[in-house]
This record gives C-alpha cells, sequence and structure tokens, in this order.
C-alpha cells in the first residue's frame, strides 16, 4: 500500500511514517516545514519528503492519505482530497488499525510525564528481552528513535490527549485501546481546545471505557483522577502514591518501592526529581502486568538513559552549564526547577522560559507562572509573539526577572549575568531559536581574566 503523510514531519506523525515504512508500506509525506532531525531520519528511510501541501500532490495517487492534526480546512491538498472524495484516515486510526489492534498495548496518559514514563517502559520490557515497538514523543537515550515496530505482542504508546484530527475531535488516545494504561496526572492545560478541566476528564474517562476488564490501570492517587475512575470503571485499579497502596520512599537517585509497609524493591539510577520516581513507578508496575518481575524492573532502570530534551546537559562553557527541556506548563516548571534545585544545592539557577504552547500562548496559565519560577535565581523569559504583557504578568518575581522580545538580546542577557559554576536551565517546548548552542558558543567568548573568577552564590 502507497500512504501519503500530511504533516510529517511532527513526532507522532513521523513516528507513524516509520512504522508504516517497517510494516513494507510505500510512504510518502509532506509538511509546511520539512526539516532535520526528522526530515534526515525519514529519507534515510526511504521516505520522499515534500514541502508544503500543494494539491499537485494527488498526482501521485496513494491508496490512502493519513492527515496529521496541524491539517486544517482551507489547507489546498486537504481541500482536493475532499473534492475528489479520495480515501483518508487520522494518524491515530491509521495507527490503530494497521498495528495496534493485533498488540497489548501498553499506554501510559497524563498532562505530565508521558514521554519519560513511555521511554522508561519501553527500555524495562527491552531489558527483559520482549523486544517491545514503541511511539514515543521523544527520543529516548537507550534507543536513538523516538518509533519501531517490532514482532513481539508489546507496544508501547505515549497517549496524548490532544485532539485527533480537524475532523475527529476526539482526543487521540481513544483509539488506541490499551490493555495496560498508566494515568499519570491529570490538570488543565490544551486551552486553544479544552473549555476547561471537566471537559478533559470526559476525554479521559472514555479512555478508560475502552480498557478491557482483564486489563490494568495505574493511576496517581489525585482528586481529578479519582473523578474520572469514579465515572465508572471496569478494570482494576493500582492507585500510586497512597500510604496502604503502592509508594516511594524518600529519595531520587536510590529510593525504595513499597506496597503498604512491605518494601518490594530498591532504583538506583541517574534521574533527578520526584516526579520522576512517580514515573518509574507506574513504568514498573505497567511492566509487571505484562509479565516482567518488578526486580528484573529495578535493575533495568539503574540504566536508563533518560530522554531527550528531558533535563538534557548540552554542554558545560567555563563552568556554566546549560541544560534543555521540554517544560511548558507551571506544574511541569516547577517540578523540573525543584529537580535540579535538588541536584545543585544552592548553585545559582538561571531559568530561561519560551512561554510557546498554544495554552501559555492564549495567557490561560500566567497567573500560575510565578510560583513555578520561584526556585530560580534568574528568569529569563522571551516574550516574542506573545500577546499579553509578560512583565506584568511576571511582575511578582521582582528583580530576579528579565523579558526580552528579541532573542539576541535575551540571549546577550543571560550572558552577561551568568558566572562559573551557574547552570543555566532552558525550557520550552520548541526549538527556542538553537538558544541552547547559541549560549554555548556566547558563554565561550566570555574569556575571563585570570585571577576574576569568582565561585558563584544564590545572591542575584
Amino acid at each position: 500500500m502507497h500512504i501519503h503523510i500530511l504533516g510529517i514531519c511532527g513526532t507522532f506523525m513521523g513516528g507513524i511514517a516509520a512504522i508504516a515504512r517497517t510494516a513494507g508500506h510505500r510512504v510518502t509525506g509532506c509538511d509546511s516545514q520539512v526539516y532535520p532531525p526528522m526530515s534526515d531520519q525519514l529519507r534515510t528511510l526511504g521516505i520522499e519528503l515534500i514541502e508544503g501541501y500543494d494539491a499537485g500532490q494527488l498526482a501521485l495517487t496513494p491508496d490512502l492519505y493519513v492527515i496529521g492534526n496541524v491539517v486544517k480546512r482551507g489547507n489546498p491538498l486537504m481541500e482536493a482530497i475532499l473534492d475528489q472524495n479520495l480515501p483518508y484516515v487520522s494518524g491515530p486510526q491509521w495507527l490503530s488499525e494497521h498495528v495496534l489492534a493485533k498488540k497489548w498495548v501498553l499506554a501510559v496518559a497524563g498532562t505530565h510525564g508521558k514521554t519519560s514514563t513511555s521511554a522508561m517502559l519501553a527500555w524495562i520490557l527491552e531489558h527483559a528481552g520482549l523486544n517491545p515497538g514503541f511511539l514515543i514523543g521523544g527520543i529516548p537515550g537507550n534507543f536513538a528513535v523516538s518509533a519501531r515496530l517490532t514482532d513481539s505482542p508489546f507496544f508501547v504508546i505515549e497517549a496524548d490527549e490532544y485532539d485527533t484530527a480537524f475532523f475527529d475531535k476526539r482526543s487521540k488516545f481513544v483509539h488506541y485501546r490499551p490493555r495496560t494504561a498508566i494515568l499519570n496526572n491529570l490538570e488543565y492545560d490544551h486551552a486553544d481546545i479544552f473549555a476547561d478541566l471537566a471537559a478533559i476528564e470526559t476525554q479521559f474517562h472514555h479512555l478508560v471505557r475502552t480498557i478491557p476488564g482483564n486489563g490494568l490501570i495505574v493511576a496517581h492517587q489525585e482528586p481529578n483522577l479519582q473523578r474520572v475512575i469514579d465515572r465508572g470503571c471496569w478494570t482494576p485499579v493500582l492507585w500510586t502514591d497512597v500510604d496502604q497502596g503502592w509508594h516511594a520512599g524518600a529519595g531520587e537517585s536510590v529510593f525504595d518501592l513499597y506496597e503498604g509497609q512491605v518494601l518490594q524493591g530498591q532504583v538506583s539510577w541517574q534521574m533527578i526529581g520526584r516526579h520522576n520516581v512517580a514515573n518509574a513507578m507506574a513504568a514498573l508496575l505497567a511492566a509487571r502486568h505484562a509479565g516482567v518481575p518488578l526486580a528484573e524492573g529495578c535493575s533495568a532502570l539503574a540504566t536508563f538513559a533518560g530522554v531527550k530534551r528531558r533535563m538534557e546537559q548540552r554542554g558545560v562553557a567555563h563552568g556554566v552549564t546549560v541544560y534543555d527541556d521540554f517544560a511548558h506548563h507551571p506544574t511541569a516548571i516547577s517540578t523540573t526547577l525543584a529537580g535540579l534545585r535538588h541536584k545543585v544545592g544552592q548553585a545559582r539557577i538561571l531559568a530561561v522560559l519560551e512561554p510557546r504552547s498554544n495554552t501559555m500562548k492564549l495567557g490561560a496559565m500566567k497567573e500560575a507562572l510565578p510560583a513555578s519560577l520561584n526556585a530560580a535565581d534568574l528568569v529569563f523569559c522571551y516574550s516574542g509573539g506573545i500577546g499579553w504583557d509578560v512583565a506584568d504578568a511576571l511582575a511578582l518575581l521582582g528583580t530576579k526577572l528579565h523579558v526580552n522580545d528579541q532573542l539576541d538580546r535575551l540571549i546577550q542577557g543571560i550572558v552577561t549575568a551568568a558566572r562559573p559554576g551557574d547552570h543555566i536551565l532552558v525550557m520550552s517546548n520548541g526549538g527556542f531559536g538553537g538558544i541552547h548552542q547559541r549560549l554555548l558558543d556566547a558563554l565561550r567568548l566570555q574569556e575571563p581574566a585570570v585571577g576574576q573568577i569568582q565561585p558563584s552564590d544564590r545572591s542575584a
């Protein structure tokens, strides 16, 4: 079969393209921005890429068009497909019908932690010799690819609550029909498509309705998820972070895992942050449902290599460490900063934020932003393309706040403020203009005179 994918360079649709190619299909695709690294990965697989959405692509005469959720009405290629009554389907539906229908699906849902938890779960299964397929919204360090198809019965998928396509406004995850599901957490997000938290809870309950009675739900104990389950649940639920159920002891780099008061295992690994401890506990319990003993899962996490863009150290220049993180929701910003603070102690943290997500651009979370950034010693926020007053919204941060709508000036301000021993944490769900490398390059030009380097402290 020849499939043509519209919106092929997104992480999810690019993953579908790779999986379809592995399955033996001829795959072509288009996007408005065909760019590395996804374009390079796809071309390596022999996938022809076309820039733009011109209607002339109908001349390729594919058997089926697979539509990404970036495609809207008015798109010239989509309009031509509709006018000529050509066959089309959403990415999640294609994946469900052609791949997941034959698999034991392990789905990871939640507002935060989906990518990291999915990567942990895939690695635990891989370490146990189960050779899982997967589709993850990031690149796990243990695999170096975001998606793969294998002959294993197991498939791990990051289960996103964002909508499926312009013609299917259900959340993507309702298509996946998992046997094992992780519900990490649930908060209000995606203000561009959800009116309120209740609307998201409804979508999560649609997911719960698809999980079989002999399956398993691993859920973090919190009121929002409790409301979802209370609507009706036909599947056993393992609640985590509860004293009489599954919970983790103190610690981050080393922590114990308990069921009630009974010690069940210990994890020693390289990850930081209590949010990652919670992610690990969920992944271990989901893997156990697929047949991986808890002790073997704990052993696997000792060699878990993390995920690109999740507290990824991008480099050190003249004593200043630069990190890249995907955090863009206030809760994720707060937990990411807390994890870094635990790691670096009293060293200064310079938080650099791009409020780029659709929710952030709408200003839906701006009231929660100042508190989420409190753990940073200095805060630099890029305000380019933002329709609300960033400086005013973050004014509670006082003198440690620096806002600029010019990226070059923002970078210069960061470099001028940075001292040897500092940690620069860049948070964005986009490329942020290549700021990470630009910071490292600029820092390397800051040759201090001999004897003038002063130890970093926490005073601004």
